[in-house]
C-alpha cells in the first residue's frame, strides 16, 4: 500500500526542499538522510537541529553521553513521535512524521532497549504475527471459501520463513517456549528476527546489546555483519565503545541534542569535543 506523508497541505517551499533532500539522498547512496530534526517538551529541548546521513550498506554507530537525546531520534525518524520540525527522508521519499507503521511498510524499522515480544505467545507465534497484512488478519477471508485456502497457504510460508529467521539466530530450540520466558539475551535475537521478518531495508538498533552476555552478544554481531554483507542498511545506538569502534564505520557522536562530530571510529576517538562531551566538562565550539 502507498502512503502519502500526513502534511499534504504543506507550503511550496516545504514541498521544495523535499524534493531537494530526495534527490540529494538518491544521488549519494545515502538510504536516510536527517535534516535538521528538532523536538522539544515544555522547555527542554531533546533534539536540536539534527542532522545526518546514513550510506546504504553500512552499519553507522550513534553515540552519545546519557540524555544526548539518541532515542528521541530514534523516535522522530521512525513515527514513534512527530518532530517539531525538521525533515526525514528514506530511500527518496519524505517520510516525516509517517506513523511507525507506515514507516514499517517502506521498509524502516526499529528496535527498543527493552524487547516487546508479546510474552504469552510462542516464540514461534511471535516472529509469525511480524509481517504486516496478512490474509487471515481478516475473519471473512479466514472462513470464506476459496480465500481461506490463500490464508492456509500463506499462513504454512509464513511458519517455514519463521523456522528459517528462528535458526539463523539459533534460537530454533526455543520456538515453542513462550516469550516471556526467554532470557534478556534471548528476547533481543528474538526481537531481531521479527524484525526481519518484515523485510526491511534499514534497521534502527536501539543499544541490541544491553542486558545480553558475551556468548549472545559475540553470535548477535555476527548476525548483523551476516546481514550487512547482505545488503541491510543498520544504524545503531550503543553504549559499549567497544563494539562501536570495532564494528561501526561511520560513527555520530550527538551532545545536548545536537550532533558534535560524524566520521570514521579513528577520527572520533581522537576528537578533544568527543572526550570533552564524556568526561563532563565543556564543549567547545
Amino acid at each position: 500500500m502507498t502512503t502519502a506523508p500526513p502534511d499534504a497541505d504543506a507550503d511550496a517551499s516545504d514541498g521544495d526542499s523535499a524534493v531537494d533532500a530526495a534527490e540529494r539522498s538518491t544521488e549519494d547512496g545515502s538510504l536516510l538522510e536527517v535534516q535538521n530534526l528538532r523536538k522539544s517538551y515544555g522547555g527542554i529541548t531533546a533534539v536540536d537541529g539534527v542532522t545526518f546521513d546514513v550510506t546504504a550498506g553500512s552499519m553507522t554507530g550513534l553515540i552519545g553521553p546519557n540524555g544526548a537525546g539518541k532515542s528521541t531520534t530514534f523516535d522522530l525518524i521512525t513515527g514513534v513521535q512527530e518532530p517539531d520540525s525538521g525533515q526525514v527522508v528514506f530511500d527518496g521519499t519524505d517520510v516525516t512524521g509517517f506513523r511507525p507503521y507506515q514507516a514499517v511498510e517502506r521498509g524502516l524499522v526499529r528496535t527498543f532497549q527493552i524487547a516487546r515480544e508479546l510474552d504469552e505467545m510462542t516464540v514461534l507465534e511471535n516472529v509469525m504475527l511480524a509481517p504486516q497484512d496478512q490474509v487471515g488478519e481478516k475473519l471473512w477471508r479466514s472462513v470464506t471459501p476459496g480465500v481461506r485456502d490463500g490464508v492456509i497457504a500463506q499462513e504454512t510460508e509464513l511458519r517455514e520463513r519463521a523456522w528459517d529467521m528462528l535458526d539463523f539466530f539459533e534460537i530454533d530450540h526455543l520456538a515453542e517456549e513462550e516469550a516471556g520466558s526467554l532470557s534478556g539475551g534471548q528476547r533481543k535475537l528474538l526481537e531481531m528476527a521479527r524484525v526481519l521478518m518484515t523485510d526491511p531495508d534499514m534497521v534502527l538498533l536501539d543499544e541490541p546489546l544491553a542486558g545480553v552476555n558475551p556468548s549472545l552478544e559475540e553470535k548477535l554481531l555476527e548476525r548483523l555483519h551476516e546481514l550487512r554483507d547482505d545488503g541491510y542498511t543498520f544504524l545503531l545506538v550503543e553504549h559499549d565503545m567497544d563494539v562501536i569502534m570495532n564494528h561501526c564505520d561511520p560513527v555520530i557522536v550527538m551532545h545536548q541534542g545536537q550532533v558534535l562530530v560524524t566520521g570514521s571510529p579513528e577520527t572520533v576517538q581522537n576528537d578533544e569535543r568527543v572526550l570533552e562531551a564524556y568526561l563532563g566538562g565543556e564543549v567547545e565550539e
